[in-house]
């Protein structure tokens, strides 16, 4: 059995035991007891696994996103507009997120007795772990964004100034000799394999974890939650799917000069195959494949793109943080301003970088963003059970977007004709299973 059936499974099963202890026993002290030193400690066991590999991810995945550019004197123009492109796609998949979530208000409708109860398990669980506390919006937050100590700021989860001194640490490991950069570069990426196989193992535990942390909100709170939980999954799902016939359609046609028919026949393998492994990474030489064959792009452009685009391009998961923040947020009750909000979507752009491409790799980086606007961070525990369908889904997101900058940068850097996607007949390309 696939690792995400047993999780669809596991929240299943963890529902079902759940609304079913709450329907029959709502106030019994054995169901508390079971929820208390049974299915949360499971549960918060995999949730801290996940959440001890946030420093490490995001200043390996970061300064290696930013070290992948070459010497910034060098790369220049072609740099410049793929990280300008990456940037720009992000933020436009987050706004569309955070105002479906806005429209639809998917968190909404607990009743005040429901959201007291559930702000006060997980604040609880949430002590220490406030990944720098509450952002202060304002000209302090540009200030305290440079840290006066990096290792102090990973020590105290202030992931804000983390990914600032990772940034300038990335550009200067360019600026230095390729010789004495290199051993850097190679530490970074044993880190980073490291962490990576961290969060697999965490990812094993997740069936258990799952059942345990659904257990516990189901037989506290009922079938509401499902029912907000499910109006969530389809605002996710819904604004993916806007997002990918619309906004990427439109990216590629004014942009790539590709019309949208073309690009989404040429980009199935990709497509498919980044919704069959969950995974950017992955993905990655099928999505070298399709764009030299497919789409007929210049090896060199691929294969300078497409690398960049599984680390640092991340359409999908920046929609998708920005929902699950908003969402959450309205669970529990608390009302983000217009600030607030436009901050999460810088947030969710920036920790969209700093994702794995891997299954379950954006994880710990929702629990910082949900942390820096006053969120409980381990109320993820909420949604953790149908993260795995929706990883698929914005996995696919991702590797197409990053198709759609390869075809930009190929038409404005290489001379690339789009008409030359049409006639390219797709030999050699490695087929989805």
């Amino acid at each position: 059995m696939k690792l995400h059936t047993k999780i669809v499974l596991g929240l299943a099963l963890g529902a079902a035991a759940g609304v079913s202890a709450n329907v029959v026993a709502p106030d019994a002290g054995w169901v508390r007891w079971l929820g208390d030193n049974v299915a949360n400690p499971v549960g918060q066991i995999f949730l801290r696994m996940l959440l001890m590999t946030v420093v490490p991810l995001v200043f390996a995945s970061i300064t290696l996103g930013v070290a992948g550019l070459g010497d910034i004197r060098k790369v220049g123009r072609v740099g410049g507009r793929t990280l300008g492109y990456f940037l720009f796609s992000s933020a436009l998949s987050a706004i569309l997120g955070l105002t479906l979530v806005n429209v639809v208000r998917p968190g909404a409708g607990l009743g005040g007795a429901l959201r007291d109860q559930l702000m006060a398990t997980y604040r609880t669980q949430a002590q220490g772990l406030q990944a720098g506390g509450a952002a202060g919006f304002g000209p302090d937050l540009f200030v305290n964004i440079v840290p006066r100590n990096p290792i102090a700021a990973a020590a105290n989860m202030d992931m804000l100034g983390l990914i600032f001194f990772a940034i300038v640490f990335g550009a200067a490991l360019t600026l230095i000799p390729e010789d004495r950069a290199r051993p850097m570069l190679r530490l970074l990426e044993a880190l980073g394999d490291a962490i990576v196989k961290v969060i697999d193992i965490a990812m094993k535990l997740a069936p258990i974890g799952v059942f345990g942390l659904i257990f516990v909100v189901t037989s506290r709170f009922g079938w509401q939650i499902l029912f907000q939980l499910l109006k969530y999954v389809l605002v996710v799902v819904g604004g993916l799917a806007i997002y990918a016939a619309v906004g990427l359609s439109i990216l590629v046609r004014v942009f790539g000069g590709v019309r949208p028919g073309v690009f989404w026949r040429k980009a199935w393998t990709s497509l498919v195959t980044g919704f069959s492994t969950s995974s950017s990474n992955a993905t990655l030489p099928t999505n070298i494949a399709v764009a030299e064959k497919e789409f007929a792009i210049p090896p060199k452009i691929a294969g300078f793109v497409l690398p960049l685009g599984a680390t640092m391009n991340m359409n999908g998961t920046a929609l998708y943080e920005g929902v699950t923040v908003l969402f959450l947020a309205q669970v529990f009750g608390l009302g983000l301003t217009l600030p607030q909000q436009a901050f999460v979507i810088v947030l969710s752009v920036i920790t969209a970088i700093g994702a794995a491409g891997v299954p379950g790799g954006s994880l710990p980086l929702i629990m910082v963003v949900l942390a820096s606007v006053g969120a409980p961070p381990e109320s993820i525990a909420i949604i953790l059970g149908v993260d795995r369908i929706l990883d698929m889904c914005r996995t696919s997101l991702n590797v197409t977007g990053d198709l759609t900058a390869a075809c930009y940068i190929a038409r404005t850097e290489a001379g690339w004709d789009p008409a030359s996607a049409s006639r390219a007949n797709g030999e050699g390309v490695p087929q989805a299973a």
